[in-house]
């Protein structure tokens, strides 16, 4: 079966790879759509912090069943998508429902192999059945789910200021479902293309290019108090560090994305806010379901979204042109 494998940075090849046999407790997915995310730029670009490689990604995807057994609660030609957090249900965190955050847990396409791959097979409790959602839908729920899970951490209420820095992917999704929370979004980011993606697809309320006066604009928008919660989805820690300026009185910050770095602050600061801090990583089942009903019920504009496309056997050769920023991709989708 065709397989792409991240080499090391910069480098990805194609090759030929067994067909895996499915073991007890296992389904066998035939893979139809796996979404690029960030984590995929960053493992291709070498800075992502929790791999080695050699590495085949993808860990955002969607398939129909080739092979399962009665247990699964599937059928053969079902379509399905991965929860691709493969935790061991054992650990202190996965003991109190937090298998997002496994002490032992394995992501796919990050520390195990992932999808870039036209088969493969995983224990049971991993594959979801996709109903009333399409192939492209289903390869979008993991990434829309790690936005609804800082956004649900963050406990933001209706009315409330939300600030989302870094409108990638995941600072869209935190933003769609900010929105759908009811607070009032504004979004900051370097880039013109998204800013304006921001406002005219997803709707939110303000949107802030970063430069000289965008702290001046901040305040503005909030009348001096700044923000009830921000969202931090940079992967920048220099961005990270900047974010802490943003906290309102009493408000916190959520950093959905992670870097190899160090991030300092300013304790006086931190304290006269009495800010809380909080850390937010992949997504719960609980997650995965609300945004599968978000997209049944036509909230999240998903087909915006899929800005970009191309074949897996084509992987290897075109993948570097999503780094450019002229091609303004938000999501692209890879069709086995």
């Amino acid at each position: 079966m065709l397989t792409v494998t991240c080499e090391k940075p910069g480098v990805l090849i194609s090759q030929d790879r067994p067909v895996p046999v499915r073991a007890a407790g296992e389904t066998l997915i035939r893979i139809k759509r796996v979404g690029v995310c960030g984590t995929d730029l960053h493992i291709f670009s070498g800075n992502q912090p929790f791999l080695e490689y050699p590495r085949v990604m993808g860990h955002e995807f969607s398939g129909v069943v080739a092979e399962t057994d009665g247990a699964s609660g599937l059928a053969v030609g079902d379509a399905v998508y991965v929860m691709p957090y493969l935790s061991f249900g054992s650990c202190v965190a996965c003991r109190q429902g937090k298998t997002n955050c496994c002490t032992r847990i394995q992501v796919l396409g990050v520390h195990c192999d992932g999808a870039f791959t036209e088969l493969l097979s995983l224990p049971h409790q991993f594959v979801h059945k996709a109903q009333g959602i399409t192939l492209d839908q289903a390869a979008m729920v993991e990434f829309l789910s790690i936005g609804a899970h800082g956004v649900r951490r963050s406990e933001v209420k209706a009315g409330q200021q939300a600030l989302v820095v870094g409108t990638g992917p995941i600072g869209m999704a935190a933003a769609i479902f900010a929105k759908l929370r009811g607070a009032v979004v504004t979004v900051l980011d370097t880039r013109d293309d998204r800013l304006k993606f921001c406002l005219e697809q997803l709707k939110v309320d303000a949107a802030v290019k970063i430069g000289d006066s965008d702290k001046q604009q901040l305040s503005d928008l909030t009348q001096g108090d700044f923000f009830d919660v921000v969202f931090d989805a940079t992967g920048n820690s220099k961005a990270m560090e900047r974010g802490f300026e943003f906290i309102a009185h009493g408000g916190k910050y959520v950093l959905i994305s992670v870097v190899r770095d160090s991030i300092t602050f300013s304790d006086p600061e931190f304290h006269k806010r009495e800010a809380s801090l909080l850390g937010s990583r992949n997504a719960t089942a609980e997650d995965f379901q609300y945004v599968e009903q978000c997209l049944r019920d036509g909230l999240i504009p998903d087909a915006a979204l899929n800005t970009h496309r191309m074949a897996l056997g084509d992987v290897a050769e075109k993948f570097s042109t999503l780094l450019d920023p002229n091609q303004a991709v938000v999501k692209a989708i890879v069709e086995c």
